[in-house]
């Protein structure tokens, strides 16, 4: 367990830049800006040194050196860094980093609050959840500020990110007490002090300000049209009717054919309804795709006005009547 207060009761925390979130989880972790990338890259080309040559002396004498190459393994090109970069640079503070799921570390999977911090990673993403000043908080860069974390969420959430895919380290040892905050040692340029109401405060507002942008979003997008389910029953019945008289006219002969699809045409034409809004007795326009042309022939052109859909309707009855 932690001492008394350590930083004067400050927090250290690291805001996201470019992709070294490794390096902000070792230092938020040590609470205190003491590697940068520079640092932590020189241990990882030290590690890839000596795997190569352990690599070398494996196969020695076997002519198989085709599959070594030059390619780090501890470091990528954006900078990225391996979980050994990340336990070869706590090792320095005597610190040791161990998997949650392994048997020593079984005490911290029933009760977390014993430990006073995990390193949790997925992908390519670091950060830390440390217990500074008997207090525990999510050190994640891509926050604004670190975010407290209650002793029963803390279960909680680390059970969340278990679920999630997300591999959890446990960190033990002897964390420093206290970072010299001289001139040239309190940051290194993305790191900053916090006192714990100003940490709440910039977490306090940044969920705000994701909230009203949330509603904004909802408000600027329009209404959405209600389905016209029935519309399309109804058109879908209309066409099977269609398809049925069609073939039943058909039997008899080819004679009607022609004057039965103008009048269908007609009648179509002149008996499209309209949608009607049932809550606000408005009519809207029907859809701008008629839903009938999958599923009916194509209909006759029929010119003419009134005289002409009557005498059409005159028809469609004497042929049913025959």
């Amino acid at each position: 367990m932690e001492g008394g207060p350590i930083n004067g009761g400050m927090l250290y925390h690291e805001v996201q830049e470019s992709k070294l979130c490794a390096v902000h989880c070792v230092n938020t972790v040590l609470q205190g800006p003491f590697f940068s990338e520079f640092d932590l890259a020189a241990l990882a080309s030290d590690l890839d040194r000596r795997e190569h040559q352990m690599m070398l002396e494996g196969s020695a004498g076997s002519g198989e050196n085709a599959f070594l190459t030059e390619e780090s393994f501890n470091v990528s090109m954006d900078g990225d860094f391996s979980i050994q970069v990340l336990q070869k640079a706590l090792e320095v503070w005597d610190l040791q980093v161990i998997p949650l799921h392994s048997p020593v570390a079984e005490p911290a999977q029933v009760d977390p609050e014993l430990e006073n911090a995990f390193i949790c990673h997925l992908q390519d993403h670091w950060f830390c959840i440390r217990k500074v000043n008997g207090e525990w908080y999510n050190f994640d860069s891509l926050y604004a500020a670190p975010e407290h974390l209650s002793k029963f969420y803390l279960s909680a959430y680390l059970d969340t990110l278990k679920g999630f895919g997300w591999s959890i380290f446990l960190v033990r040892g002897n964390f420093p007490k206290e970072c010299p905050m001289t001139s040239g040692e309190t940051t290194n340029g993305f790191g900053q002090w916090l006192l714990p109401e100003d940490a709440e405060r910039i977490i306090k507002s940044c969920n705000s300000g994701q909230r009203q942008q949330h509603q904004q979003q909802q408000q600027l997008q329009p209404p959405r049209t209600p389905p016209m389910e029935e519309d399309d029953d109804l058109n879908a019945a209309i066409a099977a009717s269609l398809r049925d008289t069609a073939g039943e006219v058909g039997t008899s002969g080819n004679d009607h054919d022609d004057d039965l699809e103008a009048a269908i045409a007609a009648s179509l034409k002149d008996s499209s309804p309209a949608v009607v809004n049932k809550d606000t007795n408005a009519a809207t326009a029907p859809p701008a795709a008629a839903t009938l042309t999958d599923t009916t022939p194509p209909a006759t052109p029929v010119s003419g006005g009134e005289d002409a859909a009557a005498e059409n309707e005159s028809k469609v009855s004497t042929l049913q009547d025959k």
